[in-house]
C-alpha cells in the first residue's frame, strides 16, 4: 500500500486504540492490532480487511466524535478498505475503476444488458426470438446457442477468477510475513468464513444503527453468501447434468439445478435487498459515505441477477422467454465483468486476512501478560 493520507490517518488512531485497549474483545482487529507496536500501510491494510465494520468499537469508544480526537475506526478502516482494492487490482490500471465504482458497474449492466439483447434480436427472427416454446430441452439454446453462452461465460469468468486471485496475492504479500498457515488455521480461517463470526460480536450482533445490538447484517449477509453459492451450484449441477448426462437445459421445476437455483435466488434477493435498505437508514458518522454509491450497485446488480432468474424461471414457456433470457444473461455478463473490479472483492480479501489472523492466533499480545 502506498503512503496515503487516510493511511496516516489510520495510523494515528490505531495507535490511540493500541494504547487503550478497551475493545481488545470486540472482534478480531483488536487482538490482531495488539501483536504490533509500529503499523506498516501494509498492516493497515491488513487489519482494514479484516475488519467487518460490526461497528460496536464506534459507539463504545470514550473519543470518538464529538470528543475532540474523533476516533472513528470503523470509517477510516472503511476508507483504508476501499484504497486496497484499488491497489491490488490486476491488472493494474484497473484500480481506477475503484474511484466512481458506482457509474462504473452501472454502465456495464446497461453495455451488457443492449449488448446481449441487440445480438440475441439481431441474430433470430421475430417469430424466432417472441415465440412461445414449451420448456423442453434445448429450447434456451433456439434463441442463445449453447456454445455462446459457454465462450462467453467461461471467459468472462475465468477472467474474474484470476484477477481475484491475483488481487489476493498482491494483498496477502503486502501485508508481510506471518506465521505458517497450516491445517489448522485453515479450519479456523473457514469456520470464520462461513459462520461471519466477526459479525456476531460476543453473541449479541452488531451495532447497527445506534448502540442497541442486532443480528440483522449477520443474518442478511447469511442469505446473500448462501444464495449465491446456491446458484452457483444450480449452474454447476446443471454443466454436469448437460456433459455427462446429455440432459439439456431447461430442467423441470422440482429437478435439482432448479430447485438450488430457485432458493438460492430467492435468499440472494433477501440478502441484497435487506442490506441495500440498512445502507439508506444507517448512522452516517462512522461509515465511509464515498463507497456507498459503489456498494449500492453492486447489491441491485445481484438482486438483479437474482430478480431476472426467477422472472425467467416463470416465464420459460411463454413468448417473454426470449427477452427474459437475454436480459438474465445481460445481468449475469456484467456481474463477471466487475466481480473483480467492485464491493465482491472484500470478500477474497476479507477470508485472506481471517486466514492470516488464524495463523498468527497463538502470539502473544505486546506488553502483555
Amino acid at each position: 500500500m502506498r503512503e496515503t493520507e487516510a493511511i496516516q490517518r489510520a495510523r494515528h488512531e490505531i495507535e490511540v486504540c493500541n494504547a487503550c485497549r478497551y475493545c481488545e474483545g470486540f472482534c478480531a482487529v483488536f487482538p490482531a492490532l495488539e501483536l504490533r507496536r509500529e503499523f506498516s500501510a501494509g498492516d493497515l491494510s491488513y487489519l482494514a480487511n479484516l475488519c467487518h465494520n460490526c461497528r460496536g468499537c464506534y459507539y463504545a469508544c470514550q473519543y470518538s466524535p464529538p470528543h475532540e480526537w474523533g476516533i472513528n475506526i470503523p470509517r477510516i478502516l472503511s476508507e483504508v478498505r476501499a484504497e486496497s482494492y484499488a491497489e491490488y487490482a490486476w491488472p493494474k490500471g484497473m484500480g481506477s475503476l475503484f474511484e466512481r465504482n458506482g457509474t462504473v458497474v452501472s454502465l456495464v449492466i446497461a453495455a451488457s444488458i443492449a449488448i446481449v439483447l441487440i445480438l440475441a434480436m439481431a441474430f433470430n427472427s421475430p417469430a424466432t426470438f417472441w415465440a412461445a416454446r414449451p420448456a423442453e430441452a434445448g429450447s434456451f439454446y433456439a434463441v442463445i446457442p449453447l456454445i455462446v453462452m459457454q465462450i462467453v461465460g467461461i471467459a468472462s469468468f475465468g477472467f474474474a477468477l484470476v484477477a481475484m486471485w491475483m488481487g489476493a496475492r498482491n494483498f496477502w504479500k503486502d501485508a508481510g510475513p506471518t506465521e505458517k498457515v497450516g491445517p489448522v488455521a485453515l479450519a479456523i480461517a473457514l469456520w470464520d468464513v462461513l459462520t461471519l463470526k466477526n459479525l456476531g460480536g460476543n453473541g449479541n450482533g452488531c451495532n447497527d444503527n445506534s448502540e442497541a445490538f442486532s443480528m440483522r447484517r449477520r443474518m442478511l449477509h447469511h442469505a446473500m453468501f448462501y444464495g449465491f453459492m446456491l446458484c452457483f451450484a444450480a449452474t454447476t449441477v446443471g454443466f454436469f447434468y448437460h456433459t455427462l448426462m446429455g440432459w439439456h437445459a431447461p430442467y423441470a421445476f422440482f429437478s435439482v439445478p432448479v430447485l438450488l437455483g430457485t432458493v438460492g435466488g430467492v435468499l440472494l434477493l433477501i440478502g441484497t435487498m435487506g442490506l441495500f435498505a440498512m445502507k439508506l437508514i444507517d448512522d452516517p458518522m462512522p461509515a465511509y459515505r464515498r463507497a456507498l454509491a459503489g456498494d449500492a450497485a453492486m447489491l441491485i446488480l445481484l438482486a438483479m441477477s437474482a430478480l431476472t432468474g426467477l422472472v425467467l424461471l416463470a416465464v420459460r414457456a411463454t413468448g417473454a422467454m426470449g427477452l427474459a433470457l437475454a436480459i438474465h444473461l445481460g445481468f449475469i455478463l456484467a456481474l463477471f465483468l466487475v466481480l473483480p473490479y467492485s464491493k465482491m472483492v472484500h470478500g477474497v480479501y476479507r477470508s485472506a486476512a481471517l486466514l492470516r489472523r488464524a495463523a498468527e492466533r497463538n502470539m502473544k499480545p505486546l506488553g502483555g501478560e
